[in-house]
């Protein structure tokens, strides 16, 4: 090969390696974040398992919007990620220890409760792919701090909790430690007493209700982990005491 054409074979390995160079560089083609809900619902995320994503391990679940609305495969990413993974596990355990034993305070069996966190506002969601999969990722670090809870109570309610939150009417309460609540031999006895015991075991405070316009009451205890937000407060610490005679 002479020197002309060894000089022209690497100027087109060098156009070609600047080329690839670019295209390395450009940015490659992601879906835009979306804002999900209205500015004054409440949205729940209720952790499932974990998956692996941007080298970390984050919670990933089901996302409840204020309509009703269900987005599966959701990835909660950023604050407040580990504390939720470290949660949902404290949750699992305590299932696994106490449903099925009887609740002695109603003489009825312990059932399995699921943890909650609850935003305030819109959602920052971005549809992305794993492995084939589409998943939906909330990027947490865009969310207000005063916007954020975390709650949990019996696992069947959580649509139901989320539901009665953006229900128009719907009060929130507690329960004095001697209330007849906890006596009650049905679901809602049950929960009541069993929001206190898992809250003894680092989660938080327990016997918290909401009330709903019709009557209907849902027991609850908040996650002391997740500090509540400001603009959630109110489902906290209530300030009112229930009484089922009123």
């Amino acid at each position: 090969m002479g020197v002309a054409a060894r000089y022209a074979a690497i100027g087109v390995v060098a156009t070609l390696a600047a080329a690839a160079a670019l295209i390395l560089l450009l940015p490659q083609h992601q879906e835009p974040t979306h804002y999900a809900s209205t500015p004054n619902g409440y949205q729940g995320f209720i952790p499932r398992s974990v998956v692996d994503h941007n080298g970390r391990k984050n919670p990933t679940g089901d996302l409840i919007l204020d309509n009703k609305t269900i987005i599966r495969n959701t990835i909660w990413d950023g604050k407040y990620s580990d504390t939720i993974i470290e949660n949902h596990n404290e949750i699992v355990r305590l299932n696994n220890k106490f449903v099925g034993e009887i609740n002695p305070v109603n003489n009825q069996p312990y059932v399995p409760l699921q943890d909650v966190y609850v935003i305030k506002g819109q959602v920052p969601i971005k549809e992305i792919t794993i492995n084939g999969q589409t998943h939906y990722v909330i990027y947490a670090n865009k969310i207000d701090e005063a916007n954020v809870a975390g709650f949990y109570t019996y696992k069947e309610w959580v649509d139901d909790f989320v539901a009665a939150m953006n229900t128009p009417g719907t009060t929130t309460a507690r329960l004095p430690g001697d209330s007849p609540v906890f006596k009650w031999t049905n679901t809602i006895g049950t929960v009541a007493e069993q929001t206190k015991i898992y809250g003894q075991y680092g989660l938080g405070g327990g016997g918290l209700l909401l009330i709903l316009p019709n009557r209907t009451i849902i027991p609850y205890g908040d996650s002391i982990n997740i500090p509540a937000g400001i603009h959630l407060s109110n489902f906290v610490a209530p300030k009112l005491v229930y009484n089922p005679s009123s």
